[in-house]
C-alpha cells in the first residue's frame, strides 16, 4: 500500500498550499486533483491510491483556505488567483518528474476535478490547454442544482463591485445526506473538523469567474475528456452538465454515469468498481477509447 506524504508549496502570492502525494513506484502519469468546495483532499484516500496503485503520481491540493489549509479559511480573492494555485502545483509535479527522469522526458499531466473543483479543472485547461494531457470530472459543479437566486446575486454584485471580500456566508451543503446514503460516511462528514462550513464572498464570485471562463473558452478544451456522474446525484444537474462537457471542442469524450450512486463517488459502498472504470481510463486515454453509460 501507497502512503501519502504531506506535502507543501508556496504560491505566487506567498500562501503554502498544503497537498498529498501518493508517489507510484513507476509512474506513466501525474494526476492533479481538486477537491469540492467542502471536502479536503483527505476524503479522497481510496481513489488517490487506487491511482497510484495504477501508475499515477497523485498530487492532491486542499484548496487554499480548506483542509490542511488554516489561513483565510474558505478564502479565495477571484477565480484566476485559484487557477494560478493549480499551475503552479503542476509546474512543480512536472519539474520533480523531470528531474527524476533519465532523458529528461515529461510524462502526461491529467487534471482530476471533483464537484466544485470541476470549475476550477475545466478553466484551468480551457485557458492552459497546452498544460494538461487529459481532464477527468467527477460530479463536476458545472450546472449545480443549487444556485445563489436573484437576491443573493445581487448582493455577490454589490459584494464584488464595492470590494467586500471576506464576509462569510454558510456553505448551502451542510447535510451529510446530500452526499452518500452509506452511514458510516455520513458520520465521517458530520464529525469532519477540517471540512469547510463557511465560505466568503470573493469565494463564492471566484466561482463565478469559473463560470465565465468555462462558458466562453469551452471550444480550446480539446484533450481527451472523461466525464463520471451519478444518477442519484441531488446536488448536480447531470443534463445539463452532460450538455455542458459536450461544448468542449474534444474529439475523445468518455461519459459514464451510475444509476445508483449518490454524489460522491467515493463513498459508494461499491466504489471499487469506479475506481476501476477510472483508472482504466487513465491508462488508456491516449488510445483514444469511448464508451457511454448514460443514466436513464
Amino acid at each position: 500500500m501507497i502512503k501519502p506524504s504531506i506535502r507543501n508549496f508556496t504560491a505566487s502570492d506567498g500562501y503554502k498550499i498544503y497537498f498529498r502525494h501518493w508517489r507510484s513506484a513507476a509512474p506513466r502519469g501525474i494526476v492533479i486533483a481538486l477537491h469540492g468546495i467542502q471536502s479536503h483532499s483527505g476524503w479522497y484516500k481510496a481513489s488517490s491510491q487506487a491511482m497510484a496503485d495504477a501508475g499515477f503520481d497523485v498530487y492532491f491540493a486542499d484548496r487554499r483556505g480548506s483542509g490542511w489549509n488554516g489561513l483565510q479559511r474558505g478564502h479565495a480573492a477571484h477565480g484566476m488567483r485559484l487557477i494560478n494555485d493549480v499551475r503552479a502545483l503542476a509546474a512543480l509535479a512536472r519539474h520533480e518528474h523531470r528531474a527524476d527522469s533519465s532523458d529528461g522526458a515529461s510524462l502526461p499531466i491529467i487534471l482530476l476535478g471533483i464537484s466544485w473543483g470541476g470549475k476550477t479543472a475545466a478553466a484551468t485547461v480551457s485557458l492552459f490547454p497546452s498544460e494538461f494531457q487529459g481532464l477527468a470530472l467527477l460530479c463536476p459543479g458545472l450546472e449545480p442544482r443549487l444556485r445563489p437566486n436573484a437576491w443573493q446575486r445581487f448582493r455577490l454584485r454589490l459584494a464584488r463591485r464595492f470590494e467586500i471580500t471576506k464576509t462569510d456566508i454558510p456553505i448551502p451543503l451542510r447535510s451529510a445526506e446530500l452526499f452518500t446514503d452509506t452511514p458510516k460516511w455520513r458520520q465521517f462528514i458530520a464529525e469532519d473538523p477540517l471540512a469547510l462550513h463557511t465560505v466568503t464572498s470573493s469565494s463564492l464570485n471566484s466561482g463565478k469567474d469559473l463560470d465565465d471562463i468555462v462558458a466562453s473558452h469551452a471550444a480550446r478544451i480539446q484533450c481527451p475528456v472523461l466525464l463520471m456522474l451519478s444518477g442519484r446525484d441531488k446536488i448536480i444537474d447531470n443534463p445539463r452538465t452532460r450538455a455542458r462537457v459536450a461544448s468542449f471542442l474534444t474529439n475523445d469524450f468518455t461519459s459514464i454515469c451510475y444509476p445508483n450512486a449518490c454524489h460522491t463517488l467515493e463513498f459508494e459502498p461499491d466504489r471499487t468498481a469506479i475506481f476501476s472504470d477510472l483508472t482504466e481510463w487513465l491508462r488508456t486515454r491516449p488510445t483514444g477509447v469511448v464508451c457511454r453509460k448514460d443514466c436513464r
